[in-house]
């Protein structure tokens, strides 16, 4: 079974309807205003109306107000929840919708927190002082595959690109990829030709 594709920070329908034309399973709705790939609620659920329902729709936050969240998941149909901030994992798992906690991997004590998570999968992106996702900065892949042995479906993140997405996978065999910021031509507005390119070779590989 090839790996499941997320493309993630999907500000329009253009993008939206591509790539899951292209084979993505996943599109990621960012929800946190500082973020250059932010969208509205408003916005996301009319691109969301117009996905196919076998689409899985991920809302991204950070830190966010509970109500804000459910009244996304509401508007949206939002079926994953991935969580940027400082959650904690009784703030992830109170929704009644699948969840993932994201971590920022710099070294080998960063995994020690996952076991804390019972979410249903973790995200593992690159960590950058200043950054919180969207980095385009890739973290040591071997790391990743000891996060597999801890029992939870893994997203990998992380300065993927068409052109290393293959070695990713072949590597970490993780249940998916989440691609942002490598198949962008500006942040917030996607090139349709990486991101076919990312889909083709991650499923390939």
């Amino acid at each position: 079974m090839s790996v499941i594709v997320k493309i993630c920070g999907i500000t329009n329908a253009e993008d939206a309807l591509a790539a899951t034309e292209f084979g993505a399973a996943a599109l990621g709705f960012v929800f946190h205003q500082p973020s250059p790939r932010s969208v509205s609620i408003e916005n996301a659920a009319k691109i969301a109306q117009a996905l196919p329902p076998s689409i899985v729709r991920v809302g991204v936050f950070v830190d966010a107000p509970e109500d804000m969240v459910l009244k996304a998941i509401a508007a949206c149909g939002l079926n994953l929840l991935q969580f940027h901030g400082g959650e904690s994992p009784d703030y992830c798992l109170q929704f009644g919708v699948m969840s993932m906690k994201a971590f920022r991997i710099k070294d080998a004590a960063s995994l020690h927190d996952l076991p804390n998570y019972p979410t249903d999968a973790w995200l593992l992106d690159s960590y950058v002082a200043d950054k919180l996702g969207g980095t385009g900065e890739k973290f040591n892949w071997e790391l990743a595959r000891e996060a597999r042995g801890l029992g939870k479906p893994i997203f990998l993140a992380g300065g993927l690109t068409s052109e290393n997405v293959a070695d990713a996978v072949r590597l970490v065999q993780p249940y998916a990829i989440d691609v942002s910021s490598g198949v962008e031509a500006v942040p917030g507005k996607k090139d349709l030709a990486k991101v076919r390119a990312f889909i083709q070779a991650a499923k390939g590989a």
